[in-house]
């Protein structure tokens, strides 16, 4: 099954559908107020984000664990969580919220 990538203008959606049409339905389920800007068929079947592209560096000590240490804390308190990294890290409130809120994606 084909992975699609449907961007509108609030959200990009990564969806298995069979065709372009269901990739579509699949957008009308979730978000039917969006409007869709591009829906692109990817050519693999995984998705990578770069973390440059978030904001955090390669070569970062820990950046990833650190927030999910937050998220355990707040037991997925995205809010808390944020704070707790903050304080933790130093991190601003932009930085701080987009890490936490990348960790969230990768399972909370």
């Amino acid at each position: 099954m084909p992975l699609f990538e449907v961007e509108t203008d609030s959200h990009i959606m990564i969806t298995w559908a069979d065709d372009e049409q269901a990739a579509r339905e699949t957008l009308a389920d979730f978000f039917p107020e969006d409007r869709l800007l591009r829906l692109t068929r990817r050519p693999r079947d995984s998705w990578v984000i770069s973390k440059s592209a978030l904001g955090i560096p390669s070569r970062s000590d820990g950046i990833c664990s650190i927030a999910r240490e937050c998220l355990a804390s707040s037991t997925g308190d995205k809010v808390q969580a944020i704070r707790l990294y903050m304080n933790q890290t130093g991190a601003d409130l932009e930085r701080a919220r987009r890490v936490i809120e990348s960790n969230m994606a990768m399972g909370w």
